[in-house]
């Protein structure tokens, strides 16, 4: 049986088409038509009328912990289904669930819980791996990060997680620690994106970190460096390097609370859509009411201004975004093309995941991870696979 999207309009990677559509079979996309194409509707197909409804490329997070009540380092199979489901209802079709700096034995658990997850999960958006961030960072930047828990490369430790599980995709670490250098060349042998992340580097290191395999950089202004002054001199630091080194990809908490107007636009400006992907960064608290939460290390935190912060606000905690605030933020706030900003979170993040072959593209033989937003950016249908997770529309003859 095949779906088709009729009456909606694509957004594409050249291109917006108005008055079309998409054939969807066996969980990918046939073929997009536009009005003036003569599609032929058979009665066994599901033919759902969008109403004029933007049809989008399924939303990729790279970098989530959690939402919903629920945190990844929580350990459990039940936390990482509930949690990625819930932010499926809001865009995101593919999730990298991350965990922060946490102890050994509690890294290792969320890795089976995981692979256990993905072995359950049957209505939820796709789990492409882990996201480990941490725990080998900067003290100086360390943001919410427990501090406790920071400590450097060990080489035995490292194998350890690594020869665990195969789920792994992504690792933030901070490249000027002692024994970092060594392991983001161990992650990219792998074929694993080794990120600079909680980082108190400067353009030095950074060079040397690129050349070992750190190509990408979480969270850029969150937990980076920038100039600073060492003996009265000045240095370039992290975030300065991500615009020096062309080839090196970000990623920004575009909730609007993170970063300022300004500093969305600016990243934009120089790194801009193919090389800059948006991610949530939310935490147990997204989709949630505002008040006071615990992180899984029992360690207390307050949602109020829509963002989460420590409980003596010295600093953010996390975001409390959804993908759908994203797309929101950089098209309405920082000015960005909806086309743009829709790149930033579907083809981009798969090219930086190395996904790009199957998902990230409203083109033929990708998977159909689809979404329906209207023009106040409110999910109207959610598809993965083919599979429909959410519908708000209702209309399927």
């Amino acid at each position: 049986m095949r779906t088709i999207l009729k009456n909606g309009t694509l957004i594409t990677p050249i291109r917006t088409i108005k008055n079309g559509g998409i054939v969807i079979e066996e969980g990918k996309i046939v073929s997009i038509f536009d009005k003036n194409t003569d599609i032929k509707f058979d009665a066994l197909d599901r033919v759902i009328d969008v109403r004029s409804h933007y049809i989008s490329p399924g939303f990729i997070d790279i970098h989530s912990h959690g939402g919903f009540g629920y945190d990844y380092l929580d350990g459990t199979v039940e936390s990482i289904v509930k949690a990625s489901e819930g932010h499926m209802k809001y865009g995101a079709t593919s999730i990298v669930p991350t965990i922060s700096s946490a102890p050994l034995d509690k890294m290792l658990l969320v890795l089976d819980s995981f692979k256990e997850a993905k072995k359950r999960a049957k209505s939820g958006p796709n789990l492409l791996g882990i996201h480990l961030e941490g725990p080998y960072f900067s003290l100086e930047e360390k943001g919410a990060q427990d501090p406790k828990i920071i400590r450097k490369p060990n080489k035995e430790e490292y194998l350890k997680i690594l020869n665990h599980s195969n789920d792994i995709l992504r690792w933030s670490i901070a490249p000027e620690v002692e024994g970092a250098l060594e392991l983001g060349k161990i992650l990219t042998e792998r074929g694993i994106l080794c990120s600079a992340g909680h980082t108190n580097a400067l353009y030095k290191d950074m060079l040397r970190a690129f050349e070992s395999g750190f190509t990408h950089i979480t969270h850029l202004y969150s937990g980076t460096s920038t100039v600073r002054r060492i003996n009265a001199f000045r240095y370039s630091g992290v975030v300065e390097s991500a615009y020096l080194i062309d080839e090196m990809t970000v990623e920004i908490i575009a909730d609007g609370k993170h970063l300022p107007e300004s500093l969305l636009k600016l990243v934009y400006k120089i790194k801009g859509s193919d090389k800059t992907c948006l991610i949530t960064d939310s935490i147990r608290a997204a989709g949630l009411p505002e008040g006071e939460y615990k992180r899984p290390d029992g360690r207390k935190f307050v949602v109020e201004d829509g963002v989460a912060k420590l409980i003596d606000r010295t600093s953010f905690a996390g975001s409390v975004a959804t993908v759908d605030r994203l797309l929101k933020t950089m098209t309405n706030i920082a000015g960005v093309s909806l086309q743009d900003s829709i790149k930033m979170l579907t083809l981009t993040p798969a090219r930086i995941m190395k996904i790009e072959k199957y998902k990230g593209l409203l083109t033929p033989g990708k998977d159909a991870d689809i979404v329906v937003f209207n023009d106040d950016f409110k999910m109207q249908l959610v598809m993965v696979k083919g599979n429909i997770g959410f519908n708000n529309i209702g209309n399927t003859t």
